[in-house]
């Protein structure tokens, strides 16, 4: 079943079928993204983290490109005392898309360029067709990433290759990508958002409190210490002895043997 898109000001959409969310960017011709779609992304996050009929997220720019970057027109204009402010703004945009609880990935096709190689950091998944282009192209501009592109390219694909990336500013090949983990699989061009869905699909129907646990432990251990990773999984997973899906899932095991469970979600 498909719900009518919600929209968010112009250029940003939520669409909702079978249990996955599509956040649709669309601001032609390169998805730049200016102070309007980074509100209207965030306000699209929040919605979707909060509904229960969405189990995965994909975060989509079209076929032609993801995104390729801030709007440089609008950004020409401020100095030091404007981006004081707009700085930690821009830093809470991305937070909003990282916080989603659900399961998520970046769909891209042609450019995910600056901010929009940053945005599509902050998903769980990035899937790219086999000609995509990503980077961080902030030092041609004679500035660096401003909203995680030098501590989420770091996570992902290590300080050497961050700083290649960052220091040149060069554009990033699909398939190179790909080899250092900055995307986890590519298809075919005019594909990314069918392979998107089936990736997604398989969380949907699973037990949406253990999949938010699995994704909250994994992503606040990795910015702290062993001991402190492990004893946030601990009180995660123990919490889960609360839920509804704890009970199914052991039941069905032992009944049935793994793997089919039906799950509530609650």
């Amino acid at each position: 079943m498909t719900d009518a898109p919600s929209t968010y000001g112009e250029f940003v959409s939520l669409e909702v079928a079978d249990g996955i969310g599509v956040i649709r960017i669309d601001r032609p011709k390169m998805n730049p993204l200016n102070g309007e779609v980074q509100e209207g992304l965030r306000s699209a996050a929040i919605e979707a983290s909060d509904r229960d009929d969405v189990s995965a997220v994909i975060l989509y720019g079209g076929e032609k490109v993801f995104a390729a970057g801030a709007d440089i027109k609008e950004m020409q204009r401020l100095e030091y005392v404007d981006m004081v402010t707009r700085a930690p703004r821009l830093q809470a945009f991305f937070a909003a898309i990282a916080a989603i609880p659900q399961p998520t990935v970046a769909a891209i096709a042609g450019y995910a360029l600056g901010g929009g190689c940053e945005l599509s950091m902050t998903c769980d998944f990035r899937i790219a067709a086999n000609d995509a282009k990503l980077g961080q192209p902030e030092i041609l501009l004679g500035i660096i990433p401003g909203a995680g592109g030098t501590q989420r390219l770091t996570r992902l694909v290590g300080p050497a290759r961050a700083k290649d990336i960052v220091f040149s500013g060069r554009m990033v090949a699909a398939t190179e990508a790909l080899e250092i983990g900055l995307v986890d699989e590519l298809c075919e061009p005019g594909s990314v958002l069918e392979a998107a869905k089936a990736r997604m699909s398989r969380y949907v129907g699973g037990p949406k409190v253990a999949l938010r646990a699995a994704k909250e432990a994994i992503d606040r251990g990795q910015d702290t210490d062993l001991d402190t990773g492990l004893a946030i999984e601990s009180a995660l997973f123990a919490g889960l002895f609360a839920t509804q899906d704890r009970a199914t899932g052991m039941a069905s095991f032992v009944q049935e043997g793994p793997g089919k469970a039906r799950f509530a979600g609650r």
